[in-house]
């Protein structure tokens, strides 16, 4: 069975950093693609960053030179550090890992951002 379990939210002022982790069991996320995605009530869920199997980021304008995603498959572990927070970042987090076999979604972790 597998597993995607979040961590790391929590409640920070703006200006402030976060790092998320995305811990995967039952798989092997050496050839998976991961992402971070993130939700607020009443609006569709967005990309906040992704990594391919080879290490390659995207970013979306909002969080570019902000936010920077970054994986240790020895871990099977997926990390994004968030700097210089805003209050629209605030949000539910949740991991996604595309792994031949399916796709798997954690269940999120909660990020406030004070003004």
């Amino acid at each position: 069975q597998v597993q995607v379990v979040e961590s790391g939210g929590g409640l920070v002022q703006a200006g402030g950093s976060l790092r998320l982790s995305c811990a995967v069991f039952g798989i092997n996320i050496g050839n998976s693609t991961v992402t971070w995605s993130r939700q607020v009530p009443r609006k569709r869920r967005e990309l906040a960053a992704s990594i391919t199997s080879g290490g390659d980021a995207n970013y979306p304008a909002s969080v570019k030179g902000r936010f920077t995603i970054s994986r240790d498959n020895t871990k099977n572990t997926v990390y994004l550090q968030m700097n210089s927070l805003m209050p629209e970042d605030t949000a539910v987090y949740y991991c996604n890992v595309l792994d031949a076999g399916g796709t798997y979604w954690g269940q999120g972790t909660q990020v406030t951002v004070s003004s």
